[in-house]
């Protein structure tokens, strides 16, 4: 047996011992505060077991394990129905970061709080005016003595109305070349001058927040990497991906078995939605669609661990994730109709926009 096969075992016999009916129906609560922490109680159980972050340097409270366990890793906690990480950003991408950019101090402060979500983190990229442009940012950071005063707002924050902290980008260096003269800060939000405000978006879900920083003084040591460097921390963050993506294809490939198991159920009137070509066709359409999407990550994933480095195939595979979404959710509401229109069929539909 291989170690990948050794470890999605172990994991597999793990998760049928521990991810009990309690914790599934904990989690999956509709109370947004109580699921939340629910979720962040299960990351404890995920961490002291060694399966908190099992793409981390055992030093830092990983296992090292390599693309194939990392997606054995996701494949097996998708079939649980279990939840990862609480932290996701945090551990997949922030901490990363500061791994590899950090001093001995930040390391220290950090990096076990982020494994154990006792910090939540978010992650200041994106802005009104910007988008996900990170080079065309215009929050500013001046430099005062042992503070930085920051000014600007910044927008599409994951849990930024829970998170303690932020990973974020600000521009220190208006005259240098839009890729330069950017800076990574990590910056506590609890701090004066700091506002974070949730976006409710048109599904009633608050997953994002804006950010606001109105004259917010944040010390020099909270600088991560060098001054006007924070373009190589960003794409060093960004790479720590890896075998994330295979969380896309799986989530829709979920979403999609659902949607079948739904057509498939009696009707109040005794027929069912499969009986019908027109849907059985619209399915079959989608299925390749979904199936499309896996074959690509896998492509990508297989590319990462011959050694090639990965160029737009992210890009790609996220595009093709948010569009299959958007097909699906509109596919739910026509094959399942007025049943679709609440519930966790029209969030779907609403959110994946």
């Amino acid at each position: 047996m291989s170690d990948e096969e050794t470890f999605r075992h172990e994991l597999r016999v793990w998760l049928e011992s521990n991810f009990d009916a309690d914790t599934r129906d904990a989690v999956r609560s509709s109370d947004e505060d109580e699921q939340f922490e629910a979720h962040r109680r299960w990351n404890a159980i995920l961490v002291d077991a060694g399966y908190g972050a099992v793409a981390w340097p055992k030093q830092y409270g990983g296992r090292d394990a390599g693309i194939l366990e990392q997606l054995a890793y996701t494949e097996e906690m998708a079939m649980s129905g279990a939840p990862g990480p609480i932290n996701a950003i945090g551990v997949a991408n922030i901490a990363p970061a500061i791994m590899a950019y950090g001093t001995d101090e930040q390391k220290d402060r950090f990096l076990k709080p982020i494994l154990r979500g006792d910090e939540i983190w978010s992650q200041g990229m994106s802005e009104p005016d910007a988008g996900s442009d990170l080079a065309s940012l215009s929050c500013r950071a001046i430099r005062d003595g042992d503070d930085f005063i920051i000014n600007g707002q910044k927008t599409w924050n994951s849990n930024g109305h829970r998170a303690q902290w932020c990973q974020l980008y600000v521009r220190t260096d208006v005259d240098a070349p839009k890729h330069k003269g950017i800076t990574t800060l990590l910056v506590d939000l609890t701090l004066p001058g700091i506002e974070a405000r949730p976006v409710v978006s048109m599904a009633g879900d608050v997953g994002f927040s804006e950010l606001f920083f109105s004259d917010a003084r944040v010390p020099v040591s909270s600088l991560l990497g060098e001054l006007n460097e924070g373009w190589g921390v960003a794409t060093n963050t960004l790479s720590h991906e890896r075998a994330g993506v295979a969380s896309l294809y799986l989530m829709v490939r979920k979403t999609y078995d659902d949607l079948v198991t739904e057509a498939g159920e009696s009707r109040p009137d005794g027929t069912r939605a499969l009986d019908d070509a027109v849907v059985r066709d619209s399915l079959m359409k989608s299925y390749a669609r979904v199936r499309n999407l896996e074959f690509l990550a896998k492509r990508m994933l297989g590319a990462t661990i011959a050694g090639n480095t990965p160029g737009a195939e992210a890009s790609v595979i996220k595009l093709a994730w948010s569009q299959t979404s958007q097909s699906l959710g509109t596919l739910a509401v026509d094959i399942l109709g007025m049943a679709a229109l609440d519930g966790r069929w029209a969030r779907g539909m609403l959110g994946s926009r």
